[in-house]
């Protein structure tokens, strides 16, 4: 569920028109709704309950300061995979002691300023990062909290490009040499073992992947246990898909995800921390883009939007689909048309659908590409020099800018023309 609906044959984010958005900043623009992040959050937290638990925010699908403030101040912890995501966290007033910190290639500056600044934990991918942590740790005079992510080689049965829990993908330490590492974990100075860490990919729209590498996760925290060491908290990863076209069937809810959860790892007295990004974030948020010119082709018809690939890059990047709708509500049972829509962008991959049926619409109407909220700003770049598509934030009647559309003079001056030219 999401707080986009028609009233009055107009598009609302919550109570707010979007075309009235749109008048004021200008298109495209994305737009958050807090209604939806704060639901979301809460079906995380009462599927996990009663058990002892954190859910961390992934950052990397949404790190707007504003989206995470919201987020932290109903209790959630962040994900992060970098220094930068490490900063706008703290900045954005999450507690150290709910920032996990994961990532396959953290530097050991990013280690030394996030154990200065505090943090949770550690999510440890590799022998060689676990002994540069260890030097850095010991070398500061600190002791680095640390899970070690497990590889289950498990197919999440998702895109390609998002898979991270099989034998292949770079994430992870192989589960067949887990014990040899916790063994050299708890050998090192400066690293105190905490718990297991696992993740298995995004996107995923069945619980069954899940389970199987939960319940390998079990299996090995009772091993652990059994070698000496005080595994108290199961990292779970993230994952929980969402239906990016609405007349798909629904992935599984957060309850039923929730349910396996227990049954898999809930009797192991463990405090458990999960990462849901898309599933809290993606529906929270549409792009809004008005259309340019519907070209006419020798056999298709083209609706050239003012959105681009550098302002969503799903569709170019992964196939990905979203529903995309016109703002003004169509009149019941009026014929759909097909169109290939597309971007401004010198690029044949500026191409967000082919011959998607939809209601007609015309050069200045506004359209809404629905779940964007998640994955979808975070990517964007300035391409063509294009600027980049300003965050918008709706509370109730309510509604701010939370990133603002650079000008070109502002774009223009972060270049440097060097002396001898």
């Amino acid at each position: 569920m999401d707080h986009f609906l028609y009233r009055n044959g107009a598009l609302h984010a919550e109570d707010v028109p979007v075309a009235d958005i749109a008048a004021e900043v200008g298109t495209p623009f994305y737009l958050y709704s807090t209604a939806t992040l704060t639901r979301h959050f809460k079906l995380f937290e009462e599927a996990l309950s009663p058990l002892p638990h954190l859910v961390c925010f992934a950052m990397k699908s949404n790190s707007n300061l504003a989206v995470v403030k919201t987020l932290g101040d109903l209790g959630a912890g962040v994900d992060v995979v970098s220094i930068g995501e490490y900063l706008k966290a703290k900045a954005a007033g999450i507690p150290a002691e709910r920032i996990v910190f994961s990532g396959v290639g953290k530097t050991r500056g990013e280690m030394r300023i996030a154990l200065e600044g505090g943090l949770r934990q550690f999510n440890v991918e590799s022998e060689p990062e676990l002994h540069a942590l260890s030097e850095v740790a010991s070398g500061m005079g600190l002791s680095a909290p640390i899970t070690l992510r497990v590889n289950p080689d498990v197919d999440a049965k998702t895109h390609e490009k998002i898979a991270t829990g099989r034998k292949e993908d770079k994430f992870g330490i192989p589960i067949a040499r887990a014990r040899d590492v916790y063994a050299e974990a708890a050998r090192l100075p400066g690293i105190e073992v905490v718990g297991i860490d696992v993740h298995i990919g995004s996107q995923l729209t069945e619980l069954a992947p899940f389970e199987a590498a939960y319940g390998k996760v079990a299996e090995l925290t009772r091993t652990l246990r059994a070698d000496g060491h005080d595994i108290r908290r199961l990292d779970l990863g993230g994952g929980l898909g969402i239906p990016y076209a609405r007349s798909n069937a629904a992935p599984p809810l957060p309850t039923d995800y929730g349910e396996m959860v227990k049954r898999t790892v809930g009797d192991l007295d463990c405090e458990i921390e999960i990462e849901p990004g898309r599933l809290i974030s993606g529906n929270a948020g549409i792009l809004v883009s008005r259309v340019i010119y519907v070209k006419g082709g020798e056999d298709r018809t083209f609706l050239i939007l003012d959105a681009a690939m550098n302002d969503l890059i799903r569709p170019a990047m992964y196939g990905a689909h979203h529903d995309i709708v016109p703002v003004t509500e169509p009149e019941p049972g009026i014929e759909p048309h097909s169109y290939d829509v597309v971007g401004p962008v010198c690029e044949s991959g500026d191409t967000f659908a082919k011959g998607r049926q939809m209601p007609p619409v015309a050069e200045g109407d506004l359209v809404a590409f629905r779940s964007a909220g998640a994955y979808s700003a975070v990517m964007a770049s300035e391409y063509n020099t294009r600027p980049m598509v300003p965050e918008v934030l709706v509370h109730g009647h309510q509604f701010a800018v939370i990133r603002a559309r650079p000008t070109f003079d502002e774009m223009i001056n972060r270049d440097t023309i060097p002396k001898w030219l």
